[in-house]
């Protein structure tokens, strides 16, 4: 792996890091923070090389729409679910319930 992609993927981790519990954000909003619009599978692709690291909060981000599209990544199909839902968001159909509302911008809370 690059040093590049290594640097990228550390990136990606100290962004969702700092989601707060109970919040969600997208691939694609913490590719734009960091400078890589467009890059939405490379935060995807990073946060699935993060599941042996547990102090990544993964299941904090979704995609676009709400949608768990990373759940088959995590030990069990229903674990980003449970996880999200032990904090308080509401997961109906695999898609974040009041998503608008729980959208955690970095690029507007990380100014």
């Amino acid at each position: 792996m690059s040093d590049k992609k290594e640097n990228f993927f550390e990136n990606v981790y100290e962004v969702v890091k700092l989601i707060p519990k109970g919040r969600v954000t997208s691939y694609g909003a913490i590719a734009t923070y960091l400078g890589a619009k467009g890059s939405a599978r490379m935060v995807g692709w990073a946060l699935i090389a993060s599941q042996p690291f547990t102090k990544i909060p993964a299941h904090r981000v979704v995609n676009r729409v709400g949608m768990l599209t990373g759940k088959q990544h995590f030990e069990a199909s229903n674990a980003m679910a449970e996880r999200l839902m032990q904090e308080g968001v509401k997961v109906e159909n695999d898609q974040v319930v009041d998503f608008d509302k729980l959208f955690w911008d970095p690029s507007k809370e990380l100014l």
